[in-house]
């Protein structure tokens, strides 16, 4: 079966932090889905690897640096929203310099994986769950 929705290529990442808690990010108002828990990250660009997104993606929506050797490539989410394909490689992050803040989300939840299901999440980002619940 063909299917003519675009592609939308967006990297996130589950940044998770010594006792085990993953970062997750609430949509700020104004923007799609707004009010709904995802992990930060962000739009592909073009010519841009997933990698280098989400470095720069991480300094601007939370002002931390991320060096390429610590994006590990973990699990992807694919799925079809009303108008568009969207792929999403998830990779884990344990290591960053600076403070975690929030520069463009409404607010910031550190949670262990077992209660991340306690959050709404876009349809895409609900799959996720479940890997690192199991595998974190």
């Amino acid at each position: 079966m063909a299917d003519d929705k675009p592609l939308l290529l967006v990297a996130a990442a589950a940044l998770v932090d010594v006792d085990g808690r993953v970062l997750i990010c609430q949509r700020p108002e104004g923007k799609a889905m707004a009010g709904l828990w995802e992990f930060p990250g962000g739009k592909v660009e073009a010519g841009e690897t997933p990698e280098a997104c989400l470095i720069r993606e991480l300094e601007e929506e939370l002002g931390i640096v991320v060096a390429h050797a610590c994006l590990a490539p973990f699990v992807f989410a694919s799925h079809t929203y009303e108008s568009f394909h969207l792929l999403m490689p998830l990779y884990l992050v344990r290591r960053w310099t600076g403070m975690v803040r929030a520069r463009e989300h409404k607010a910031l939840a550190w949670v262990k994986p077992a209660a991340l299901c306690d959050y709404p999440m876009p349809p895409a980002d609900e799959p996720l769950v479940a890997w690192l619940r199991d595998l974190i």
